[in-house]
């Protein structure tokens, strides 16, 4: 890859406190909580840009604690595609995606023989949970063209390494929109709803069914709320030498982008520059919990993002504010 192709770079900020000793004894080993921001451009947080105008404080604290990686580079620059490098470590155009990124419906992508890193940290005598976007595909049960949500979700990532999965299928503005937990979907749907970009340019979603307990502007903080549930439940055995990989691939900031109070209209940029502020408060919440947890002693904590800001979050508004979120950088997501 060319590395003048620096709007492909992802942004790598490691937190490793106090983990000392002999690396592979199991009282040794450290938590993993791997964070994936959705469409989060190298200029969006202070610690990679600092001519950044958008507040990342808890960023930043991560960041100064920690390590900022700036060469570090996807295989692609949209969504599917990243993740599948990320969790196979191979090419993405080693899959049989071979172009764009698979729908809110599609089958399975990574084959269940395939080693990931959830297999991998399984071996290693992990607890291994994935929540959030899973944008990998699972294989819904069907009644010809139409999905029985009632009936078992096969082949999701329980066959590629975790443990437990809480999450949807694609984007957040793909349908079908429903929670899936473990095989599960939690409710059936009820209705059918979206949003067309006419009626909002940032926050729209297209139509497709939805389940009773599945909220669009919710998602983001719910599934913090799931993660932090996830440490919760893990702290005691964790403290005990049984640690745990927790893949949190988040929902945000892509479309569609839906800020919440106090976020809304509290970066004077736009809401994209609000969503990303969101991000900011909400990972601190979650280191929070770690260190409430007594787990920051022996917790890895990685935070990046998947491919480069969209231009969904309006280019040009941002500059006419002094913001760029690929910093120095030309490009953005899907360029290549």
């Amino acid at each position: 890859m060319n590395l003048k192709l620096h709007h492909l770079v992802i942004i790598l900020i490691i937190l490793l406190v106090g983990l000392t000793g002999k690396v592979g004894t199991a009282t040794e080993k450290p938590n993993i909580i791997l964070v994936m921001a959705d469409d989060l451009g190298i200029g969006d947080i202070s610690p990679t840009n600092p001519d950044c105008q958008i507040s990342t404080p808890r960023l930043q604290e991560l960041a100064d604690a920690g390590l900022t990686f700036l060469d570090a580079h996807t295989t692609s620059s949209v969504c599917t595609p990243t993740r599948y490098g990320l969790l196979t470590g191979r090419y993405n155009w080693r899959s049989r995606l071979q172009r764009g990124v698979l729908s809110g419906r599609s089958e399975h992508l990574i084959p269940a023989e395939r080693p990931t890193l959830g297999h991998l940290l399984q071996d290693a005598k992990y607890h291994t949970a994935m929540i959030g976007k899973w944008h990998l595909g699972w294989d819904w049960t069907k009644d010809g063209n139409e999905i029985d949500f009632a009936k078992p979700v096969k082949n999701g990532p329980d066959i590629n390494g975790f443990d437990k999965y809480y999450g949807h299928c694609g984007s957040l503005d793909m349908p079908p929109y429903v929670w899936v937990d473990t095989g599960r979907v939690t409710a059936v749907p009820d209705r059918e709803e979206g949003v067309s970009p006419k009626d909002d340019q940032y926050g729209w979603y297209r139509k497709g069914p939805i389940g009773s307990d599945f909220h669009i502007q919710e998602v983001l903080p719910h599934l913090f709320d799931k993660s932090m549930e996830y440490v919760n439940d893990r702290s005691e055995e964790a403290r005990n030498g049984k640690p745990f990989f927790l893949y949190f691939p988040l929902p945000a900031p892509h479309t569609p982008i839906v800020p919440v109070p106090p976020f809304r209209d509290a970066s004077g940029l736009n809401p994209y520059g609000d969503f990303v502020m969101q991000v900011d408060y909400l990972m601190g919440e979650l280191l929070d919990c770690v260190k409430k947890n007594g787990l920051e002693n022996n917790t890895l904590v990685i935070f990046t993002s998947d491919n480069g800001c969209s231009p969904q979050a309006n280019f040009d508004l941002l500059k006419k504010h002094g913001h760029n979120p690929s910093g120095i950088y030309r490009g953005h997501k899907a360029d290549i």
